[in-house]
Parts: structure tokens; C-alpha cells; sequence
């Protein structure tokens, strides 16, 4: 049994005693509620005695003011936690999707936790990443484009990201992962550790068992994407930064 509290935006689910924490920022407009949409990874997380506290956002153009709002809120609620049980052994940092990139962006550089989980990284263009805004762009004459745009935030990664342990996770059957581009960013610092792993699935498998058990209700237990999310847990808690 764990205890469920909300924290500002953050949803924290902590078990009786934790052995560390992971910190996550789900993918773009599935992460309003991402107790929800998250509910099967949060879940087998928590089995593990893990505090889980997820951010639950709806993505606009400013990347750096959402990541920035996201740590101070992470900070806060682990300020809270550490209240409560003391000193928190490990912390992880997971994203999905856009939230890989929100944590990237974190003002601490990544300094103030053990490691980042990096599930699908995207990092595409507003026009590529919202269709419509490429049709109003050429019918209104005007550009918009995410701040930080796709290749600031790489050098970004390069020249302030300071976590040298990073765990890219990419899916087989995923057209939108651009974790390639990510660990190259990475590599090209000094003393990175970063690696990366291809796993069964596509862009929405941590996400798709837990919708389906909100909307249809339904025992999924059986199920290849209930096994994925099963063998991202696992690749997570045995992660050798978190047994070190």
C-alpha cells in the first residue's frame, strides 16, 4: 500500500519505506494526469519500493520555463518526502518523449540526482511536432518555434548538461525516438557514461497499458506491452548506479 499525496503539480506516491526515488515527466498531452496515463510503470515502481513523484503539465513553446517550473516542483516535493523518511538513498530522473528533453533542461544541469532515464527522447520542431501550426505558419506568414528549438537544445546538452549517467532507452518500432542524436550530444562531453538499449514496443508503450486500464477497464497482465513495462522496470531499478 502506498500514500498518495499531490504536491502543487506533482503527484507523489510513496511506499512505507522507499530505497530511492524517480522523478518523471511523461510525454506531450498524455501527461496531464500522469497517475493515470503512467499508471502500470508508476505501479511496478512502486513494487519495487520505489517513491515515485510524476509532473503532470500541458506542453506549451517555452521548453525552458516548463523544465524550470518542473525542478523547483520536483525539489519542493522531495524537500517533503525527505521530511518524512530522512535522506533519499537514490534519486532517478525519467522522462518520456518531451519530458526527456524538460529534464535536460533542468537549471541544476542534472547535478542533484544519481542519473536520467531517457524513454524515446524527442526533440522534434513545433511544425513537425503540431501539423496544424505548419499549415497556419505558411497561410498567416508567421514562424513559431519551441524555446529552446531542437538544435539549442543540443548544444545546451553539450555545453551544460552535467549528468554523466544516462540510460537511453529507444523502442524497435518507434519513428519518433531521436535518442541517436541524444547520445551523440553526450558522448561529446568529457567522462560521459551515457549508453543506450533498443527494446521491443513503439513510441507509446509505457503509456498505452495504463490508458487502456482507465478507459476499458480491462486485465492486460498477459499482455506484450504489460511485459515491456515490466523489462523498462527492470532495466531501471538494475541500473548499476542504483546497486553502486
Amino acid at each position: 500500500m502506498s500514500t498518495f499525496k499531490r504536491i502543487s503539480d506533482v503527484s507523489c506516491q510513496w511506499p512505507s519505506r522507499p530505497v530511492g526515488l524517480i522523478e518523471l515527466i511523461g510525454g506531450s498531452y498524455i501527461s496531464i494526469k500522469p497517475e493515470v496515463t503512467y499508471k502500470r510503470l508508476i505501479s511496478c515502481l512502486l513494487k519495487k519500493n520505489f517513491a515515485v513523484h510524476s509532473w503532470g503539465y500541458i506542453p506549451n513553446f517555452d521548453h525552458q520555463l516548463q523544465a524550470n517550473q518542473a525542478w523547483k516542483q520536483f525539489r519542493q516535493s522531495r524537500k517533503i518526502l525527505e521530511k518524512r523518511i530522512g535522506l533519499i538513498p537514490k534519486s532517478i530522473r525519467l522522462g518520456h518523449s518531451l519530458g526527456c528533453k524538460l529534464h535536460l533542461l533542468a537549471p541544476d544541469g542534472g547535478r542533484n540526482c544519481d542519473g536520467l532515464v531517457a524513454i524515446s527522447f524527442n526533440n522534434f520542431r513545433a511544425d513537425k511536432s503540431i501539423p496544424l501550426l505548419r499549415k497556419m505558419s505558411k497561410k498567416l506568414n508567421f514562424q513559431t518555434e519551441f524555446s529552446p528549438s531542437p538544435s539549442e537544445t543540443l548544444n545546451l546538452v553539450r555545453e551544460h548538461y552535467e549528468q554523466i549517467n544516462n540510460l537511453l532507452i529507444k523502442f524497435k518500432n518507434d519513428n519518433l525516438d531521436q535518442n541517436d542524436f541524444l547520445l551523440k550530444s553526450l558522448k561529446e562531453r568529457s567522462a560521459d557514461k551515457s549508453k543506450i538499449m533498443n527494446l521491443d514496443g513503439n513510441h507509446l508503450t509505457p503509456v498505452s497499458v495504463g490508458l487502456r486500464e482507465k478507459l476499458l477497464k480491462a486485465n492486460l497482465q498477459n499482455s506484450l506491452k504489460y511485459e515491456n513495462i515490466n523489462l523498462i522496470v527492470d532495466q531501471i531499478i538494475h541500473w548499476e548506479i542504483l546497486t553502486s
